[in-house]
């Protein structure tokens, strides 16, 4: 990521942004004040479920219409569009880490406000997330096998 100094921002983008994120932090917190804590045994499904919805939002194509305002498809990849605040928005939607924040605002948001919905949305997040898993392993797998059967072929004697 450029330094603010290189890119088509000012000071006051980041800060509206990060104005934001705390005011809704600090919403989550007012409204969590007078209800049970969330038990540590969520925290693992919550922190799957936010990698599996950072990446939804920053990498997936059925997604690509909440980032078309904000970020250009390249060649090279994607990148920030626009000036100000559009450019630090498609920043924030071309970066999992960034995201991730906000996603895991937004579930424990939601876990705080109607645990029942957010624990249906975690549990489909986090099988999603487990789904990924699973099919990168058997990738990398079958590439194993792949690389495995070549060089047994070239071992064989003509």
């Amino acid at each position: 990521m450029e330094p603010v100094s290189r890119t088509p921002t000012a000071p006051a983008d980041y800060a509206l942004l990060s104005g934001t994120f705390a005011s809704l932090l600090a919403l989550t917190a007012v409204a969590a004040r007078n209800r049970r804590p969330i038990p540590a045994s969520e925290y693992v499904p919550l922190a799957t479920a936010t990698f599996a919805l950072s990446k939804l939002l920053v990498h997936e194509k059925v997604e690509s219409w909440v980032r078309e305002p904000f970020v250009e498809e390249t060649e090279d990849g994607r990148r920030p569009k626009g000036r100000g605040l559009r450019y630090a928005v498609g920043e924030l939607l071309t970066c999992t880490r960034c995201s991730g924040a906000w996603s895991a605002l937004g579930l424990v948001a939601l876990r705080t406000h109607s645990p029942e919905l957010a624990k249906t949305v975690t549990t489909v997040l986090t099988v999603s997330a487990g789904n990924d898993f699973l099919h990168s392993g058997f990738t990398w797998l079958a590439s194993r096998t792949n690389i495995e059967t070549a060089r047994a072929d070239a071992a064989q004697p003509g």
